[in-house]
């Protein structure tokens, strides 16, 4: 909610299932989930590990489908769209950063921040993707490889390119897993900031509690369900 007027829901997830088989054992990974999120807020999915939370991160974003349930994301639901229209919407909509950040090898840091946003054939690319790693503070790195960064240095790379094309929403998966505890804070810090500048909605997959208490709600997932058994007011909206 913001000025006090009701947003539509960016992703609604409704009674969503994902099994998977192992040899013959079929495995529940996410089992009834259903939850919504508001634009322009910042979500948090915490859990033990094995809980769910990749899995359900994964289908928020339309990376895999459910195996039952609908997902709407901004305003589509993703079980109607073939796999080359839900990457085109992720592409249109949609930032990443990932805990091993994900960097082409290949291509210098600025042609990694670039790259998503010359898939969407976008205007003064290499203008904005310098811009960005100048406001993450790599404005002196622009023609450094991935693997003449720091992990910090690289995660930084990330957050930039995941801000190109300028996404309603950005899923993290552990951003700060691999990194030590200041540089860690230093990555949470611009990582809200970049947020809150643009206006995306966060959702993003942490075990780190202080890392989850900086967002506006907090989702606990235990055994591949929603855990209400410490919920408060401010920590849960489940749907349903």
């Amino acid at each position: 909610m913001r000025g006090g007027m009701m947003q539509e829901p960016i992703l609604k997830v409704d009674a969503v299932t994902k099994t998977f088989w192992s040899g013959e054992r079929e495995l529940t990974v996410l089992n009834d989930v259903s939850l919504t999120v508001e634009s322009g807020s910042s979500v948090a999915i915490v859990g033990p590990s094995g809980s769910g939370k990749t899995t359900l991160l994964g289908l928020c974003a339309g990376l895999d489908l459910p195996s039952s349930g609908s997902i709407e994301l901004c305003g589509q639901e993703l079980q109607k769209l073939s796999e080359d229209d839900r990457a085109a919407l992720r592409n249109q909509a949609v930032g990443f950063v990932f805990q091993t950040f994900q960097l082409i090898p290949t291509l210098s840091a600025l042609e990694n921040v670039m790259v998503p946003a010359e898939l969407r054939n976008g205007q003064n690319v290499r203008e904005r993707a310098r811009a960005l790693l100048e406001q993450v503070g790599l404005g002196d790195r622009l023609s450094h490889y991935p693997v003449q960064l720091s992990g910090g240095e690289q995660q930084r790379v990330a957050i930039a390119r995941a801000f190109i094309n300028k996404p309603q929403i950005l899923f993290a998966d552990e951003p700060t897993g691999n990194l030590d505890a200041e540089t860690g804070a230093l990555i949470e810090d611009l990582l809200f900031e970049l947020n809150e500048e643009a206006g995306t909605t966060l959702v993003l997959v942490t075990h780190d509690h202080a890392l989850a208490r900086k967002t506006g709600r907090i989702i606990q997932l235990r055994a591949g369900q929603i855990d209400t058994s410490n919920q408060t007011s401010t920590v849960l909206q489940a749907m349903g």
